[in-house]
């Protein structure tokens, strides 16, 4: 039984491979899209041995490829084949939306090229997905999330202490983000599409999304700011929002601000500072904070994080523990809001990440495993309108795999 959803019945083509294009494909997949992934002969797409690369966490299931390409259909189609390029014709046809993240200039002789794309269908939406965007001096260049999205943007500059130097961070962080605003821009266009009946070329850059989530610093930069120097959890410009070590060596970050600090001074039991000169006001506050760090450093370091989480619950002060990775994926807060939703079809692997855009009423499509290499070819060009004598010509001229599946010699 198909599950309804609001993109039930939108086709979409995923032409893009690793991370950011193929997760934009999976939230309209999450919706009810049939979407199409076409992959190279081969290796196919290069994440699907990603989880197997350090840093990531070595585990029996490739929940890396399950992650970004679940409830997909999949396609092996050697776009370099003269031969493939009426198949490639046919699929754009068929589609609503149009994925890809080849480079200018590739993109072109593999016939994605936008000019092509839409003279073959002029209502589909076109969304790529560039490193640094489509002009200037660097349009061209290779870019990944943490050289693009971290590393140019400034924020990887700013997401260090003082005194340490730039560190390696979450790789794929800046990628599912950007996936955010691929989704966005697309959804955008649907509802252009709605109202006008035209297709549109759509997209945005690793760069634009990073320098997005700077957006404080660089607006700041923009005005002529005067910047804080970098972050020290000793001499904080705000001891009100810092990290704490608790009795049992938990970490708290603290995030309250000056309208919340008597309930944080009733919290830590210390009710005489109140009236304390030194914390009145914002000026005082900010001459003071190393010395109020200090305070709150031996406060918080004299009992275990149980403590705290009761004592700053109470007086509903903001603040989190700082999880690991391991901890975030049992928090019972996940299951309740469906942030982590079961997985259909992996062995090893019962659940998986949901994407982040809830429809309140609206269902999403259960989460079932991504596709293997080329598992769908002989079904999909059927549908194409492909005959069987058409399907070996295509063998034949090495514009898929000889059988199903089977990755060309």
């Amino acid at each position: 039984m198909t599950t309804e959803s609001v993109f039930t019945g939108l086709k979409v083509l995923d032409a893009s491979t690793f991370i950011a294009g193929p997760a934009a494909a999976t939230m309209l997949a999450d919706f009810g899209a049939d979407v199409i992934k076409i992959e190279p002969p081969g290796i196919g797409d290069p994440q699907r041995r990603l989880s197997s690369v350090p840093p990531s966490p070595r585990a029996e299931a490739n929940y890396g490829w399950h992650l970004t390409n679940r409830n997909k259909r999949g396609i092996v189609l050697d776009l370099k084949s003269p031969a493939a390029t009426e198949v490639l014709q046919r699929l754009v046809e068929w589609a609503d939306v149009v994925i890809t993240n080849f480079p200018h200039g590739t993109r072109e002789k593999l016939h994605l090229g936008y000019d092509v794309v839409s003279g073959w269908n002029p209502r589909v939406i076109y969304a790529d997905l560039t490193g640094f965007g489509d002009a200037g001096p660097d349009a061209r260049q290779p870019g990944f999330d943490l050289t693009a999205f971290w590393s140019r943007s400034g924020l990887l500059a700013a997401t260090r202490d003082a005194g340490a130097p730039p560190t390696v961070p979450v790789w794929g962080s800046g990628d599912y983000t950007s996936a955010i605003a691929v989704y966005a821009a697309i959804v955008t266009a649907l509802y252009r599409r709605e109202r006008t009946g035209q297709g549109t070329s759509v997209g945005t850059s690793l760069l634009a999304t990073g320098v997005w989530a700077t957006g404080t610093l660089v607006a700041g930069a923009l005005a002529d700011g005067t910047p804080f120097e970098l972050h020290d959890r000793s001499t904080p410009v705000n001891a009100l929002t810092n990290p704490y070590q608790t009795a049992d060596g938990r970490w708290i970050m603290l995030a309250t601000s000056l309208l919340h600090w008597r309930g944080l001074a009733r919290a830590i039991e210390r009710p005489e500072l109140i009236g304390d000169p030194r914390f009145t006001d914002i000026e005082s506050f900010t001459k003071n904070a190393a010395a109020l760090s200090e305070l709150l450093a031996a406060e918080f370091g004299s009992r275990p994080f149980a403590h705290w989480k009761e004592a700053l619950g109470r007086e509903r002060i903001t603040y989190s523990l700082i999880q690991t990775p391991e901890e975030a994926a049992q928090d019972p807060q996940l299951r309740a809001n469906d942030i982590v939703v079961p997985l259909e079809g992996v062995r090893g692997l019962e659940y998986t990440i949901n994407s982040p855009v809830t429809l309140r009423g609206v269902p999403k499509v259960p989460a079932k495993r991504a596709p293997d290499l080329g598992e769908h070819n002989d079904q999909v060009l059927a549908e194409l309108g492909f005959g069987p004598a058409e399907i070996a010509q295509l063998r034949a001229r090495r514009a898929i795999p000889g059988t199903t599946g089977e990755e060309a010699a």
